[in-house]
């Protein structure tokens, strides 16, 4: 026979016709109200004390998301503050991340046409706050990547989405956490034309993916940097200026980089790429295609050029040539690049750093990966 928990899970997931109504829900109230009960006697931890939420605040916002598999092992756990899980549920994870005083929370992702009905809203908010309860999460991070324009119904549903939710988690959940996924800019990048300001007002924190910005190239059709320096500042300060609290930013950095097939590559390392259009703009980083640290710092010892630093940029990529003799550039993020953005961290105030994803560094214990791993998650400290 099902659970309290699974029979809800199925009503509010799986209803029989159309999306659930208030009344639905206010049947199913008194299985809510048993969740904590049921909570303590299904504890996966050794634990139980484990499985309660945590609490604190802290100072400074380490945001980690992880897409699955066991390298959480090794990450650095005295940094992390905040796991978000992006691969399948691991409570064991959740245990250790609660027993190193981390949150785990949930991804939450919805079809942008179906939050502008508030009925809706409500349904999948209560879906959400079932699977957080029953996994013992943290709360939630919502990840919605999805074309918005400022005139559309949909600008303030987002923003109606962002505050229930949140109003429903902090209710529901002791401590819990609820944040938002924005673009590096707030310039309606790949025409996300968000609410930032009401969506920032709205939730904890907004985490600020500062990667992926030649998404959109305007200009020359040429290979350049995930996150160059100045243009990912540039645009924390456009975020401030909006009247958003720099305490509500989090950075995002790349643990990730780009690798170009490059049409023509030039002594002076210009590699041109191909034309890929993306949502209006002539070129993207689409004509490339995302590769993690680990294979970039293996895959550098045979480049043709050997590391280099771009000043205007300040980022490295390297060179090499394929087993067809096609030349390819390869432009990512590393220590020196993070601890100069994180440095701006400390600077300017903002709440925190953290990346995408925790999974890409290499965890296998050879003598020089290790270094290179421990390099990588050392960077995030701001250099006071």
């Amino acid at each position: 026979m099902s659970s309290p928990p699974l029979i809800l899970w199925r009503l509010l997931a799986c209803p029989r016709s159309g999306a659930p109504g208030i009344a639905p829900l206010l049947l199913l109230l008194p299985l809510l109200l048993l969740l904590p009960v049921l909570a303590a006697a299904n504890c996966p931890c050794q634990d139980p004390v484990l499985c309660q939420p945590i609490r604190q605040r802290p100072d400074f916002e380490v945001f980690a998301f992880d897409v699955g598999g066991k390298t959480w092992k090794s990450y650095d756990w005295s940094q992390i503050t905040t796991v978000a899980v992006f691969g399948k549920y691991d409570s064991e994870l959740m245990c250790y991340a609660h027993s190193k005083g981390a949150r785990v929370v949930l991804k939450g992702d919805v079809f942008l046409k179906d939050i502008i009905d508030p009925t809706f809203r409500a349904s999948w908010i209560a879906q959400k706050l079932m699977v957080a309860k029953t996994q013992y999460m943290d709360g939630i991070n919502l990840d919605i990547e999805q074309e918005v324009n400022c005139s559309s119904p949909e600008y303030d549903a987002l923003t109606a989405l962002v505050k229930e939710t949140t109003e429903s988690f902090h209710r529901e959940i002791e401590g819990s956490q609820v944040t938002f996924d924005v673009a590096w800019s707030s310039k309606c990048i790949d025409r996300r034309c968000y609410n930032y300001t009401g969506i920032a007002d709205a939730c904890d924190f907004l985490f600020v993916m500062s990667y992926d910005e030649q998404s959109q190239v305007w200009s020359e059709c040429i290979a350049a940097a995930n996150a160059p320096y100045n243009q990912t500042l540039a645009a924390y300060d456009e975020y401030i200026e909006m009247g958003i609290n720099p305490k509500k930013l989090v950075m995002g950095v790349p643990w990730y980089g780009y690798d170009y097939t490059c049409l023509t590559l030039t002594e002076d390392h210009v590699c041109t790429i191909a034309k890929v259009p993306f949502r209006g703009a002539p070129c993207s980083d689409a004509a490339g295609h995302q590769v993690p640290y680990k294979m970039i710092m293996k895959q550098v010892n045979s480049s043709i050029s050997g590391i280099q630093w771009n000043k205007d940029q300040q980022a490295p990529y390297f060179n090499y040539k394929d087993s067809t003799g096609r030349f390819h550039q390869v432009w990512y993020d590393n220590p020196q690049s993070i601890s100069l953005k994180a440095a701006f961290i400390q600077t300017r105030g903002l709440r925190g750093i953290g990346m995408w994803n925790a999974n890409c560094l290499d965890y296998s214990g050879d003598a020089v990966a290790k270094q290179q791993t421990e390099e990588m998650w050392k960077a995030l400290k701001p250099k006071l």
